[in-house]
């Protein structure tokens, strides 16, 4: 499955301007008719465009250069502007420069952000023309175009996130309920990067799913896939806990990714959420279920037990997930 990519950096360079033109008219029976050298064209700018059909920004280039300007030509020619070059992104982009300031946010579709301006065309002979001077041999080049560097970040990615230790069944999980088909392995960090899904409801509601990379005890500090899995979380609107019931101490589990997730960024743990207990067909997983949910007898919501690898429970955690999504809808 490809993944899906929600942070470039990306270069952009806007094209540099047409040459003015050097050229002095001759025409009949007047050889010495004057400059007649056009102005250059000018360069074409880089500008980003939110999108409603982009969904990632997988397709955007790392370097992105302007057309240039045609040059100018005689009898008064000017050169042709060059062309905007126009990156489609999703909506909801918004672009950061190296001091992390934040200096555009693509909010709704067909909004613009000009990266980088075009370089001005040169003038043409024909410009300096005056009285002191009648036959100027002065002409311009084309300027060059700003060059700078931006880091593009999805501000959200999907409605709800799948949020647990690496190998407790999240990539199995989206297999389950979407026709995503991210990588599954019995190894840690099987995804490196986020995938997507869509759980498509029979009244044509889309609810789309993030399968995000493990998180290790110790990620606010940047071990294992840290500030990346972070950032990944904050553009989740709501949030599944996925726990491994294999574990003896699950509840151990879910203290720890919350922790991690508090200590990141204070009341991100707090984002609506579901609590789901995966793997309940290996043995001992019931006995730990019943402990864990014993210790969480203050949440005032369904904790799931469901097996995605053998679709038990999965239409009662398909209810809750539009439940969930209906209530951040409406929030």
């Amino acid at each position: 499955a490809k993944h899906f990519v929600d942070f470039k950096r990306i270069r952009v360079i806007g094209g540099k301007g047409g040459n003015g033109c050097m050229s002095f008219l001759s025409l009949f029976k007047n050889e010495y008719a004057g400059p007649d050298g056009g102005d250059g064209g000018n360069g074409g700018h880089i500008v980003f465009q939110a999108d409603v059909n982009t969904k990632s920004l997988s397709k955007v280039y790392p370097i992105y250069k302007g057309e240039q300007g045609s040059r100018g030509q005689s009898k008064h020619c000017h050169g042709k502007n060059a062309e905007p070059t126009i990156v489609k992104v999703p909506v909801g982009t918004f672009f950061r420069n190296e001091n992390s300031d934040v200096l555009a946010d693509l909010a709704k579709s067909g909004d613009m952000f000009v990266a980088a301006r075009g370089g001005a065309g040169g003038k043409g002979n024909y410009f300096f023309l005056s009285n002191d001077n009648r036959a100027p041999t002065t002409y311009e080049e084309g300027g060059f175009g700003e060059e700078k560097v931006y880091y593009a970040e999805m501000r959200i990615i999907a409605h709800i996130g799948l949020v647990g230790f690496p190998n407790a069944g999240k990539s199995t999980l989206l297999r389950c309920l979407t026709r995503a088909r991210p990588k599954i392995g019995c190894y840690p960090f099987t995804t490196l990067y986020p995938h997507l899904g869509i759980v498509n409801y029979d009244d044509h509601e889309q609810v789309s799913i993030a399968d995000i990379p493990g998180l290790v005890e110790g990620a606010h500090l940047n071990r294992g896939l840290g500030f990346s899995f972070l950032r990944h979380v904050e553009q989740c609107k709501s949030l599944i806990y996925v726990i491994d019931l294999s574990y003896k101490d699950a509840i151990a589990q879910l203290d720890v990714l919350k922790n991690e997730l508090e200590k990141y960024r204070a009341g991100l743990s707090e984002k609506p959420h579901l609590i789901v207990g995966n793997k309940i067909d290996l043995p001992m997983s019931n006995t730990n279920f019943e402990k864990f949910c014993s210790n969480l007898k203050d949440y005032k919501y369904k904790i799931h037990a469901i097996s995605a690898r053998k679709n038990t429970n999965i239409d009662d955690l398909l209810s809750s997930i539009r439940l969930l999504y209906d209530n951040c809808s409406l929030g």
